[in-house]
């Protein structure tokens, strides 16, 4: 069994995954420009794009917010003190990401913008690699029992 007290083990904080990849797609926008729409962004996907956004940071608030009521590390570097699987935790494992990629997707269509859109899946990968195998380790070593019953009926991401 793990040590519970030493938190997941996780070394980059999850938004600067999505940071390092909208930055490398900016560097390769800069290279290869790659639009969505090559005559820019009609008002329908300025709309969607900014829906989204504010979707993904609301989604993203909100899991926040109950990371914070229930007095539990919303930095994924400490150790969890409580399962938290109440409000979007209900519908989600990992409704912060699933704030923050659907944010990230936001903006990119907003800004009209086709790398970040390409580079998602590659952040994806990354993100379950370096931040949630590490927390799904911890979780089942500090709750066993409650946390194998969470992941029968919630999934990952929706």
């Amino acid at each position: 069994m793990a040590d519970r007290s030493r938190g997941p083990g996780v070394r980059v904080p999850p938004p600067f995954i999505f940071v390092a990849g909208w930055i490398a797609a900016w560097l390769l926008n800069r290279r290869l420009s790659l639009e969505i729409d090559g005559d820019g962004p009609s008002l329908p996907q300025q709309i969607v794009g900014l829906l989204l956004l504010v979707a993904g940071l609301t989604v993203m608030a909100w899991a926040l917010l109950t990371f914070s009521r229930a007095r539990t590390a919303v930095v994924p570097v400490r150790p969890a003190r409580v399962l938290v699987s109440h409000g979007p935790y209900r519908f989600s494992r990992n409704p912060m990401y699933v704030g923050l990629s659907v944010g990230y997707l936001g903006l990119a269509i907003l800004l009209n913008q086709a790398w970040p859109l390409l580079f998602l899946p590659v952040v994806l990968i990354v993100l379950l690699l370096a931040v949630i195998q590490h927390e799904e380790r911890h979780l089942q070593s500090s709750f066993p029992d409650d946390y194998r019953e969470y992941r029968r009926r919630v999934r990952r991401w929706l």
